[in-house]
């Protein structure tokens, strides 16, 4: 008959299976132990620590909280004990036992590390911090703990700092895969990204299954405009976890950008059966749909985005939800949310110093589109037309487009000009400083290639939203939106975050200096019938709804022989659009697409249109403007919001305040009698060609200095020390 060996030979040989690597034997060694004295340390430990590494963490803190009882003054068990407590987040308890196990041997370089870890679990990174560096005094050459204190310093939002860390973790283990992939996340965030993309391929090389790495690096793939190539990473990144639901939603943006809508949608789709919980993806879902013209659902589904809004879910851009709600609050709610993304920063910028009040203020205009684009078409005789005697105009520049004819006409008009799309957020922002910008006016808000954490670092002492995005920020770093009393009408001025500076005619700059748009194209060269009523939207059609659609078509049944022409920049949408039309009982073909083109030529065919129809409840804004300038009558419908209000403002600024319609029914009412009484249209078009020289829609040294005006007052209420409030802007205004 056999006996059980005695304690002292089976943790022997429990010690040497373990070490051997067959815990199986290990773990049966150190039970037949535990069954003849229950409290012996040795055995408790070890079996604590095979159970933790054979995923049983439950068992292990049993075993290992029995061991610590055992052996209370022993520094390891105690450390190993939290490592336990640690892997199922009692980070509070693991904390206590690592301060027991340094009051126990302090010069334990281990337990300073794991700390660190159960502190950052905590979400206290500064002691974490600490934590690690304290390990690193004792045991200078560990390579995980030089990694560990970089991802700390990255959620201190320290990343160049980080950088230094994971370039040691790397010279101590050359192929470290987390380090070089943590260290690709870091140069990301540096804006650095085709180094970024060298870190990723670092880790792919030391581990080729690495999936977030390949799927990381399409995203720096993205940033650098290497659309097809991100594909190809998103690719490998599926092919090694084909449930990763982030892939596919990356893979959907580039798609986009590709300008391959219907493949995106559906990668979409995929992420969203894989786990519909993905930051902003919904939304991106619900856009391109809008994009392509596809209205089935989208109301049940925006009640969605609503509710989720209201929860503060991070489900929607913001412009999305400009694009097809009229609610206010609910997009204020909406642009909080994103603002939030940016703000607080773990490491903020301390405040702008209160320089002396001086003559000449320095302004500060950040973009990512000083290029031929909707908004420096309308802004750049406004750069031309600053009083240098009083202010002194910078161009911060962070686009990744190349330079064209408006990039180098605005170079020239602007007293500084500066490229800083390599340049990260809190750099951009000390450059500002170190130029001493009094305002920095932020042209971009939350549309494509935005940069809002920027000015989260507090660039200047005033910001100040203009031009680029009709709504509020929701910012707490944003002081200031420009507006006019018809985009924000009173009453309304509480659904913004920001304080209102209302200019008196439109809030809309325009350039004087366009040329006048000739003749250019017979309407049989566009497409179009001659003698035919021509209705025109020319917006793009992700702001074409089934209401407005269905608006449209009662119009065409109720004048016969008109059509309507469109801008659509995909087949889906046309295809959408010509179903829709003939469920309204109006024929497809009556339905004429308008292809892109050059902006002259652009420009020239408004003059083939009778009358443009807009949008709801996101209007025509720098394209109403195009048609006004071109002689096209607008009409619109405006709402609550900022975003159906600008087409309103400019009809004000044109003196065609007969063209704005009170409700939908007005609005269809008003365009038939348009369509069916040639003489009082063309009256309208007369009083627009006749007063396109005296309009203060299209008098850009009148809102330059109503914009001066504006920005004098602002500053010198600052340096007052008196902080910001709405303030209405009079006619004529001298800055």
């Amino acid at each position: 008959m056999s006996t059980s060996p005695l304690p002292a030979q089976a943790l022997a040989d429990a010690a040497a299976a373990y070490t051997g690597g067959d815990w199986r034997a290990a773990e049966t060694l150190c039970r037949t132990v535990l069954n003849q004295e229950a409290g012996n340390f040795e055995a408790l430990n070890l079996l604590g620590i095979i159970k933790a590494r054979t995923n049983h963490p439950g068992e292990a803190a049993d075993l290992l909280k029995r061991a610590v009882a055992a052996r209370p003054d022993n520094a390891t068990v105690h450390n190993n004990y939290g490592n336990v407590l640690r892997s199922l987040g009692r980070f509070k308890e693991a904390v206590a036992l690592y301060d027991r196990a340094l009051l126990l041997q302090p010069g334990y370089p281990e337990a300073y590390n794991n700390r660190g870890g159960a502190l950052r679990g905590l979400g206290d990174f500064a002691a974490a911090l600490d934590s690690y560096d304290r390990s690193l005094k004792l045991r200078p050459a560990d390579a995980d703990t030089h990694y560990n204190r970089g991802l700390v310093l990255q959620e201190l939002q320290r990343p160049e700092e980080a950088l230094a860390s994971y370039a040691r973790a790397l010279q101590l283990r050359p192929r470290f895969a987390h380090a070089s992939y943590n260290q690709g996340l870091a140069l990301h965030q540096l804006r650095r990204f085709a180094d970024a993309v060298r870190s990723y391929d670092d880790a792919l090389a030391a581990a080729p299954n690495f999936f977030e790495a390949a799927n990381n690096r399409g995203n720096s793939l993205q940033e650098l405009g290497r659309y097809e190539e991100a594909l190809a990473s998103y690719a490998r990144a599926l092919r090694d976890n084909p449930a990763l639901a982030d892939a596919y939603s990356n893979q959907g943006n580039a798609l986009r950008q590709l300008d391959r809508p219907q493949d995106a949608l559906a990668s979409y789709a995929r992420a969203l059966q894989l786990d519909p919980r993905v930051n902003w993806l919904f939304g991106a879902w619900f856009d391109t749909k809008l994009q392509l013209c596809d209205w089935q659902g989208l109301d049940q589904a925006f009640v969605r985005i609503a509710g989720e809004v209201e929860q503060g879910t991070k489900v929607v851009q913001p412009f999305t939800v400009l694009s097809y709600s009229d609610l206010l609050p609910l997009q204020r709610r909406a642009a909080a949310i994103a603002a939030q993304e940016h703000y607080p920063l773990a490491q903020p910028l301390p405040p702008p110093p209160r320089r002396r009040s001086a003559q000449v203020i320095r302004i500060g205009y950040f973009s990512a589109d000083f290029r031929l684009h909707a908004t420096t078409q309308l802004m750049a005789g406004l750069i031309e037309r600053h009083d240098r005697a009083r202010f002194f105009v910078s161009g911060f520049s962070f686009g990744a487009h190349g330079r064209d004819e408006m990039t180098r006409r605005l170079e020239r008009s602007f007293d500084h000009f500066v490229d800083v799309q390599a340049s990260s957020d809190r750099e951009v922002a000390e450059l500002a400083r170190q130029l001493e910008i009094d305002i920095a006016i932020d042209l971009k808000g939350f549309t494509h290639d935005c940069r809002p954490g920027i000015f989260a670092h507090r660039v200047a002492p005033l910001q100040v939203s203009y031009l680029g995005y009709p709504g509020t920020l929701g910012a707490p770093f944003i002081d200031y939106l420009i507006a006019d009393a018809t985009v924000i009408p009173p009453g309304e001025r509480h659904e913004y975050t920001e304080k209102v500076l209302t200019l008196p005619h439109s809030y809309q700059i325009n350039d004087s200096g366009r040329t006048a748009v000739p003749e250019r194209f017979s309407r049989t060269e566009l497409g179009l019938p001659q003698s035919a009523f021509v209705f025109c939207c020319l917006n793009s059609c992700f702001k074409i709804n089934a209401a407005t659609f269905a608006g449209w078509m009662r119009i065409l049944s109720a004048v016969p022989g008109s059509v309507l022409w469109l801008l659509t920049d995909n087949r889906t949408a046309e295809n959408n659009l010509r179903v829709e039309a003939e469920r309204c009982s109006v024929r497809g073909e009556r339905l004429i697409f308008a292809g892109k083109l050059a902006l002259a030529e652009h420009l020239a065919r408004y003059r083939a249109a009778d009358l443009f129809l807009d949008t709801f409840p996101c209007g025509a804004h720098t394209t109403a403007s195009d048609a006004l300038w071109c002689g096209l009558p607008l009409l619109t419908r405006p709402g609550a919001s900022f975003v159906s209000r600008v087409a309103a403002s400019l009809l004000k600024a044109v003196n065609l305040p007969e063209l704005i319609a009170a409700s939908q029914s007005d609005y269809e009412a008003l365009a038939i009698a348009l369509a069916t009484d040639p003489p009082r249209l063309a009256a309208i078009k007369g009083r627009l060609a006749s007063g396109r020289a005296t309009f203060p829609l299209f008098d850009t040294a009148l809102t330059t200095r109503h914009l001066e005006a504006a920005y004098r007052e602002i500053y010198e209420r600052y340096q007052a020390g008196i902080a910001p409030v709405d303030l209405q802007i009079k006619a004529g205004s001298d800055p």
